[in-house]
C-alpha cells in the first residue's frame, strides 16, 4: 500500500517549519492542516513559518487552508508567519479578500525567522529580586 504523500514539517528551536514545495491538492492540504496541529501539540512550538515560495497556483479552497492553518496555530498560541508569497498569488489573496488578520507575512524565510526571534526576545522579561534601583 503506498503511503500519503507528506508535507514535512522541521522543528527548529521552538519553531516549525513548512516548506511547501510541491503542488497544492485540496487532499494533501487536509493532511498538512492535521499534521501541523498534532505537531504544535506534540512539540510545544512557539513558532510556525508556512514557506509558500514553491506555491505557484492557489485556488480559494487552498488559500483559506493555508489560511485557516494560521488561525488554528494561533488559536493554539503559536505565532504564524506565512513567507515566500509569489507576488501574483499575493494580487489573487486581495482580489479574493483573503483576510490573513492575525498571521504576519514575510517576503523570505529569512525575515519569518528574524521577526519570531524578535517575538521571543519581546516575551523574555527578566525577573528582579528587589527595589529597582539596586
Amino acid at each position: 500500500m503506498l503511503e500519503t504523500m507528506r508535507i514535512p514539517i522541521i522543528k527548529l528551536y521552538d519553531n516549525l517549519i513548512v516548506s511547501i514545495q510541491v503542488a497544492l491538492s485540496d487532499k494533501l492540504v487536509r493532511q498538512l492542516k492535521d499534521d501541523v496541529t498534532m505537531e504544535i501539540e506534540k512539540t510545544g512550538a512557539q513558532g510556525l513559518i508556512v514557506d509558500l515560495s514553491g506555491v505557484d497556483v492557489m485556488d480559494s479552497y487552498i488559500s483559506r487552508a493555508i489560511r485557516d492553518i494560521g488561525v488554528v496555530a494561533r488559536l493554539m498560541g503559536v505565532k504564524t508567519v506565512l513567507c515566500g508569497l509569489d507576488p501574483m498569488i499575493a494580487i489573487n489573496l486581495v482580489e479574493m479578500d483573503m483576510n490573513l488578520e492575525g498571521i504576519m507575512t514575510t517576503l523570505n524565510m529569512e525575515s519569518a525567522i528574524e521577526y519570531l526571534r524578535e517575538q521571543e526576545a519581546e516575551q523574555t522579561v527578566p525577573f528582579h529580586f528587589g527595589p529597582e534601583n539596586e
